[in-house]
């Protein structure tokens, strides 16, 4: 089929797009429009075979899991207006949900301005067996600020580009189908809140914008009394998993949690607490999780009636035994009474990220489960030439990790990105270990907040930015806290509106102690306070190296960015690419590559360095840094090549 040219309204183009039964979007070029985002010939192969009827169908909350749901990804109406003016009264044509609007996967591929606003429709019906029931509509992410309607009435707003919400909707709900209706707006770089490399004038490190709903939307029904939050946290040295499980509200002495491990379906220990209470489970003989041996159990968590445990209490009031041993223990051999009430399904791991001695005295690592492992990563920025920061299938974020893994890699630097949660529980399945990034955020070109390396002082902000910075970066450890293959937050990059570092890792730390802090990665140091590592960016041709740190973890927090472009597979075709160095032909990419592994493997062997972060997993736009082209289709050498160079990096006495 030759490529479709249209040069008519997009939203005629849209309506040729729905009549498609299986369109090819290697195949359909998107119309010229004075408002069009460039978007390139780069299609991956997963994008080749996205329709409206698999767009990201799978489960979207993996740790989580109830056994009815509904996905509302798919086409939806859409329309771009300036922000002051009302609804309109028609629309500009359909968009593929959850693809963000200036991606290629959208179909719309439109630019979207601070004075914008997006407005996205469509109806639903609830199924009949879901009556009686609450029904949640859930987002797995909106950038930036959002309102959402249901049959003309507002069920609620949320700011944040990156971090899930959820409304209850059931009040606003009719017979038959219901309208929703939900309208966003975005500042992108004209704003300072969080948003990692999206700039309105992309260009080298600054990539192309993601307005609007960008992860999966779905339903969910649930009982008025039910299960909000799970959080696990493993012990391994007292063979223990710690569950914290929060109902939607409080409740009476009839009410317990039921939390059982499981292996193959059989049981490894279970215990029942009084609702809204912590839980520690043993767990003896644990398998601990590693990216060699990725190891999960599985959790059921059940909301279970009781009979009133308490009220043969013989020692002062019932209300004194509250929060106290003699509750857990009348609670943890109550009488449990009819069927669950409300259940989910979980997974966990036995597994721990910490700081301790390393081989070279003086000098602490990075340990996993209580020794040192060398953590050799790429810096991982999520980017997809069809579907920008939304992956276009989950089967692309998994032929990605194996990549990796396969090229001697066993951790990435997921750079000032949030990825959907399915990402990450690949990561936990596969086993691959991952630096999670807060997305930074200042506004564009903006010198007074903007960190020099040479600095004396990190900048001052407003209040209103640093609440919304601050809020999103509690959002996200909530959101991800429970993934095993998370072993380190990274709070601040290179100074992008650094501010206040050492509080923040500080408090990072309180929220999760269970997990190692760098609180600024490259650039300002702001001292030992507040972080495990001391973090250093270098992509000279042989790196430098940490200075010694008797309190921190030294590490490579960015170092490589050998650009090698290969014809066919370029963002921008006819123009200049860029890498941090330029490769002249794949021997010169292979000599380079050797000689930067070479001095990581000295200063790891001689030094105690703990991890190195290589620039980067793949191209990204005009950026030919990557070990892979931007589309996935070309790895600038085998991957046993790489894994090769790396080798020494894991042979026994050099951890």
């Amino acid at each position: 089929m030759k490529t479709l040219v249209v040069r008519l309204s997009l939203a005629f183009a849209s309506a040729v797009l729905a009549l498609l039964p299986c369109y090819s979007w290697s195949q359909v070029a998107l119309p010229a429009q004075d408002d069009a985002v460039h978007t390139s010939a780069l299609v991956t192969r997963w994008g080749r075979v996205v329709t409206p009827e698999n767009a990201w169908q799978s489960y979207p909350r993996p740790g989580m899991r109830r056994e009815r749901w509904r996905n509302l990804n798919g086409e939806w109406d859409y329309a771009i207006r300036p922000k002051a003016e009302p609804r309109p009264t028609r629309m500009d044509g359909r968009i593929l949900v959850p693809f963000a609007v200036e991606s290629k996967l959208s179909g719309v591929a439109r630019k979207v301005g601070p004075e914008d606003r997006i407005w996205y429709r469509r109806s639903f019906a609830v199924p009949g067996d879901w009556l009686g029931e609450r029904i949640m509509l859930h987002f797995g992410a909106v950038d930036f600020e959002a309102h959402v309607l249901v049959n003309g009435g507002l069920v609620g707003s949320h700011r944040g580009g990156s971090d899930t919400f959820a409304f209850d909707i059931t009040d606003y709900l009719k017979p038959g189908n219901n309208e929703l209706v939900v309208q966003v707006t975005d500042p992108t770089s004209a704003g300072a809140q969080p948003r990692g490399k999206q700039q309105l004038t992309p260009k080298s490190i600054w990539y192309t914008p993601v307005s609007g709903i960008w992860q999966t939307v779905w339903l969910e029904p649930v009982p008025s009394l039910h299960i909000e939050d799970v959080n696990v946290t493993p012990d391994i040295d007292a063979g223990a998993l710690d569950v914290d499980v929060v109902l939607n509200r409080s409740t009476g002495n009839g009410h317990a949690v039921r939390i059982t491990a499981k292996v193959g379906g059989k049981t490894v220990s279970s215990t029942i607490v009084r609702a809204n209470r912590r839980a520690r489970l043993p767990v003896p003989n644990a398998r601990l999780w590693s990216p060699d041996d990725p190891y999960l159990y599985d959790l059921d968590v059940e909301l279970v009636a009781v009979t009133d445990p308490l009220q043969h209490l013989e020692n002062g009031p019932r209300e004194e035994a509250l929060i106290t041993k003699a509750e857990a223990e009348a609670y943890r051999t109550a009488q449990v009474t009819g069927a669950p009430l409300d259940a989910v399904r979980s997974y966990f791991a036995m597994r721990k990220s910490s700081l301790g001695p390393g081989k070279v005295a003086g000098q602490p690592m990075l340990l996993l489960n209580n020794r040192p492992v060398f953590q050799n990563g790429t810096l991982d920025q999520g980017w997809w030439p069809d579907g920008l920061l939304t992956p276009p299938s989950e089967e692309a974020i998994a032929y990605e990790i194996d990549f990796l893994k396969k090229a001697g890699f066993n951790m990435l630097r997921k750079h000032i990105k949030i990825e959907p949660a399915h990402y990450y529980y690949l990561a936990d399945t596969m086993g691959i270990l991952i630096w999670q990034d807060m997305p930074s955020g200042e506004e564009e070109d903006s010198l007074d907040q903007f960190v020099r390396p040479k600095a004396s002082d990190e900048a001052l902000m407003p209040a209103r930015v640093t609440d919304e910075f601050e809020y999103e970066l509690l959002r996200m450890i909530s959101d991800l806290r429970d993934h095993p293959s998370i072993v380190t937050w990274v709070v601040n990059n290179e100074g992008w509106g650094q501010y206040a570092s050492t509080r923040l890792g500080h408090m990072v730390k309180a929220l999760d102690p269970s997990r190692t802090v760098n609180k600024t990665s490259g650039w300002l140091d702001t001292g030992d306070a507040g972080s495990d590592i001391f973090d250093i960016h270098t992509y000279e041709e042989v790196p430098n190296a940490p200075a010694h740190n008797r309190r921190r973890a030294i590490v490579l927090g960015e170092f490589g960015g050998i650009g090698l472009p290969v014809e066919g597979h370029l963002w921008f075709p006819d123009q200049r690419n860029w890498g941090y160095q330029t490769a002249k032909d794949r021997d010169d990419y292979l000599q380079r590559y050797r000689r930067k592994y070479a001095e990581v493997i000295r200063q790891a062997r001689e030094l105690g360095l703990s991890a190195a972060v290589y620039t980067q997993t793949s191209d990204v736009e005009g950026e030919v840094n990557g070990l892979l082209t931007y589309d996935r289709e070309v790895s600038k050498l085998p991957a046993e090549s790489f894994a090769r160079i790396h080798a020494p990096l894991f042979e026994r006495g050099a951890e």
